[in-house]
């Protein structure tokens, strides 16, 4: 199979970025488009210092200087170039009124072959394929967060998922140093069935007054040698994030395993949503 040279990257939130840092870090050329010109500024700027510490932080360290691996990212609100694009990875916002604007979006621009891939948390693989006219070519490329740092990615095959399409995805991922671990389609899938009844889980013990968020993270570090505790990742992940993904598994299972925990809901109405507003089960506050 050939090289994998032009990757369109939908969304340039935490995940869309740390995609797209990867993929210029590797060699590609990379398209990143969001609608909003504020957001791709902060995208740029993040990149950047990303790239500045990456070998401080275990990361791939840049054979390039900082300005030659960010000339290979396009930062655009337009989808301009997409039909020179050999691989498409979307990572907009867990709502399926606008995910399915995007698929009918890049269905119109993109050339016949272009392999589409959700990064999506919850999502069905196999509902976000039924928004185009190329249901072979789409799956799910579930990465992790921080993209660049995490070495696997859970790859999701929907139910008309190609065997091509599944060929050319560890393609890609093999080109960016990572490898696919592959799973059926399921809402939440392998990763945040578990993980996102394990946090909500987690917010209830805070709710109920059983441990405070540090000794809960504790145990999961200390006892079970996770990296970060479960509150420690709802705050990376967002807190934002974490009710929308658990709100989806809860809407598509049924269960009442899944019913959110009312505190996670207030938390998010105050806008305490973690690393990204300064505030979630821990201060992220900094002083000048």
């Amino acid at each position: 199979m050939r090289p994998l040279k032009t990757i369109g990257v939908v969304g340039a939130g935490v995940m869309g970025t740390g995609v797209a840092q990867t993929l210029a870090q590797t060699g590609h050329t990379v398209l990143l488009v969001d609608r909003d010109d504020t957001i791709l500024g902060e995208a740029e700027r993040a990149i950047r210092q990303a790239l500045r510490f990456s070998g401080l932080l275990g990361g791939r360290r840049p054979l390039e200087d900082r300005d030659t691996v960010l000339k290979r990212i396009s930062f655009t609100p337009e989808y301009e170039g997409f039909e020179t694009a050999d691989f498409v990875i979307e990572n907009v916002t867990e709502d399926e009124s606008v995910k399915k604007g995007v698929y009918g979006r890049l269905d119109a621009v993109t050339r016949s072959g272009c392999v589409f891939a959700a990064n999506t948390s919850v999502i069905p693989i196999t509902r976000i394929a039924s928004w185009t006219s190329r249901p072979a070519d789409v799956l799910g490329m579930h990465f992790m967060n921080p993209v660049p740092l995490k070495p696997s990615v859970e790859v999701i095959r929907g139910h008309h998922t190609s065997e091509e399409t599944l060929e050319t995805a560890h393609t890609l991922l093999g080109q960016m140093e990572k490898k696919g671990v592959v799973v059926k389609d399921s809402p939440g899938f392998v990763s945040n069935r578990v993980l996102m009844l394990t946090v909500n889980e987690a917010v209830f013990l805070l709710q109920e007054d059983v441990a405070r968020a540090a000794d809960v993270d504790k145990i999961f570090k200390e006892c079970f040698g996770h990296t970060m505790g479960p509150l420690e990742t709802a705050d990376l992940i967002g807190l934002d994030t974490i009710l929308q993904s658990i709100e989806g598994l809860h809407t598509a299972f049924g269960d009442s395993k899944y019913r959110p925990c009312p505190l996670l809901g207030r938390m998010v109405d105050a806008g305490l949503l973690g690393r990204k507003s300064g505030q979630g089960f821990y201060s992220y506050a900094t002083t000048a």
